[in-house]
């Protein structure tokens, strides 16, 4: 393990993230989650692990650029390619990831089923839902609770379990000069359009590259713009659960959206 005593803090990359140096390299220092190593391990482009203990998960750092249609082009094509890398099943934790894991500071359980409409119910929508309205986030869970009991029907033609980074919203894309690297995943296997659903919900630079890139190098399945408001209800439920009611009518009209698109 790398002795952290010798190393010499250079900034706080927010939280408690630090970047540091030692023996003339620059390194990333987090608290390791239990969940993070596994799901950077299992997942490309990221940066690469350089330790982990039981603490704290040490990374390369990659310096930030500006992104570049290039870039985004390829990122298109590295999501494309990650995504059919595949899963088990729904809900797989990366291999010696844990089920309970982690996105963003909210508990997540990746809980192994065949079936994506039922396990996104079940797993993804309702546990958010439910702590949204203890928290009082949301004023009417209805919406809500009807796309999950017409899951199957929204859910649009049946795909394989794809490998999912799991939090992309843009702020999880480290752009640099050497192009698109993942960070801060909550790896599972999932519906590859939630993914892309997350990446569209915060402005990605050049979202249009990006996407276009990643149809032409493995092209979504008709009708999948409509299914953008059902697969950002996890990201905004998670949100809600997290953060209160502003989120939570976020939440409530893309359930709306989602049953009108049906």
């Amino acid at each position: 393990m790398i002795d952290l005593a010798r190393a010499t803090k250079i900034r706080s990359l927010g939280g408690n993230v630090q970047l540091v140096e030692l023996d003339g390299q620059r390194l990333v220092v987090k608290p390791n989650d239990g969940a993070e190593p596994a799901g950077l391990r299992w997942l490309k482009p990221t940066p690469e692990i350089v330790a982990v203990d039981d603490d704290h998960l040490i990374t390369t750092y990659i310096p930030d650029a500006p992104a570049t249609k290039q870039a985004a082009e390829n990122l298109g094509r590295d999501l494309a390619q990650l995504h059919q890398s595949g899963a088990e099943k729904f809900g797989t934790p990366p291999p010696g990831g844990p089920r309970d894991a982690w996105i963003g500071r909210a508990p997540m359980r990746n809980e192994p089923h065949d079936a994506w409409p039922e396990w996104f119910a079940e797993h993804r929508i309702l546990p958010y839902l439910k702590t949204a309205v203890d928290n009082h986030a949301i004023s009417d869970p209805k919406p809500i609770e009807q796309v999950c009991n017409q899951m199957t029907d929204l859910a649009g033609p049946p795909e394989a379990p794809a490998r999912l980074h799991g939090d992309l919203w843009s702020g999880n894309v480290l752009w640099s000069a050497n192009g698109a690297y993942l960070i801060d995943p909550a790896a599972h296997g999932g519906h590859r359009e939630s993914d892309l659903a997350m990446l569209q919900w915060f402005a990605c630079p050049h979202l249009d590259r990006v996407l276009a890139a990643y149809d032409e190098a493995t092209p979504l399945s008709n009708g999948w713009q409509k299914r953008v408001p059902l697969h950002q209800l996890f990201p905004q439920l998670v949100h809600a659960a997290l953060f209160g009611a502003s989120y939570g009518q976020t939440a409530q009209d893309s359930a709306r959206r989602a049953l009108r698109s049906a």
